[in-house]
């Protein structure tokens, strides 16, 4: 068998409409010389018997005996990979054709040795559809800020979801997804891998991916604790700025934190970001709003505030 340009590695578990029309997006590529990985994490008879009337060779179904998570789902997908690269889709997302294409060739041009290439993506809500990241990044602005820093109260310039991303086999392998964690997965990828030598990031400034935010379906991370995240920041404390571990702790955590109504977290991460990072004006409002705005209300604002979904102008 020849060796494919790209390797697609799809996690998915019980949730075959979803997982058939990722994949149907994924073998819709103007790239046509891929091979699509659909790891099936532990007994899902439905997603078999789904993917079994896909009738496309470029498929390959791995079937893992028992559940493991998304990230060691990835991982298996990744350890079975051809190409050398993989691009990640999770299976309630779509791609748009040329996605593949336009990654390959701004990794081609960018004389990175290890170029992780990410791209912007539409995120449809139930009530609106816009267009992240917003911008790229300022010269010598530090990545973790551009992912972390908010310069409004909904949104910063910068994101990372999992679906946008393009990454050398190699470095997938070298710098796993970290196992059992929950929320951040991502961010959590992106700040590792970014700090290995000849790793850069390469951002596509046009949307690739559609991402359906589905907010009544779901999802293990809507649960996931927030002192499980807290401790991954505190983990994670060398991979960023102050600035950033501020932004971290008063917006992202703190969104976890604030349903539980506990004086206590608030007051743990209000200090948390104080003592270890570097908080300015917009993380105080943005920490106020979410802890005092209930979050069904701050995602409808969010919306109404949002622009139409349109491509993003580089800056």
């Amino acid at each position: 068998m020849s060796v494919p340009e790209v390797s697609v590695v799809i996690p998915t578990r019980a949730r075959p409409p979803l997982v058939t029309r990722a994949v149907r997006s994924a073998l819709a590529q103007t790239l046509p010389d891929i091979e699509v990985i659909v790891v099936v994490d532990g007994p899902d008879p439905d997603t078999d018997t789904a993917l079994a009337a896909v009738d496309d060779p470029r498929l390959r179904v791995v079937r893992l005996p028992e559940s493991g998570g998304a990230p060691h789902a990835r991982n298996v997908g990744v350890e079975h990979a051809r190409a050398p690269f993989v691009a990640l889709l999770d299976d309630d997302d779509e791609w748009h054709p040329e996605k593949l294409a336009v990654q390959c060739a701004l990794a081609a041009g960018s004389g990175v040795p290890e170029p992780v290439v990410i791209s912007q993506l539409v995120i449809n809500t139930p009530r609106a559809a816009f267009v992240l990241p917003r911008g790229l990044p300022r010269p010598g602005q530090p990545l973790s800020e551009w992912f972390a820093v908010r310069r409004g109260l909904f949104h910063g310039d910068g994101f990372i979801q999992t679906s946008t991303i393009m990454a050398p086999t190699a470095l997938l392998r070298r710098v796993p997804f970290t196992v059992g964690l929950r929320r951040l997965q991502e961010l959590d990828w992106a700040l590792r891998a970014l700090a290995q030598d000849g790793v850069d990031l390469v951002i596509a400034a046009r949307p690739l991916v559609t991402w359906h935010a589905d907010e009544n379906r779901p999802r293990v991370s809507f649960d996931a604790p927030w002192i499980e995240s807290l401790e991954w920041l505190r983990r994670s404390r060398p991979l960023v700025t102050p600035r950033a571990y501020a932004a971290l702790a008063m917006s992202v955590v703190s969104a976890m934190a604030a349903p539980t109504r506990s004086p206590k977290a608030f007051l743990t991460l209000l200090r948390e970001a104080r003592r270890n990072g570097r908080p300015a004006l917009t993380d105080y409002v943005t920490f106020l709003q979410v802890w005092l705005v209930p979050a069904g209300l701050r995602r409808r604002v969010r919306d109404l505030a949002s622009r139409p979904a349109r491509t993003a102008s580089p800056v």
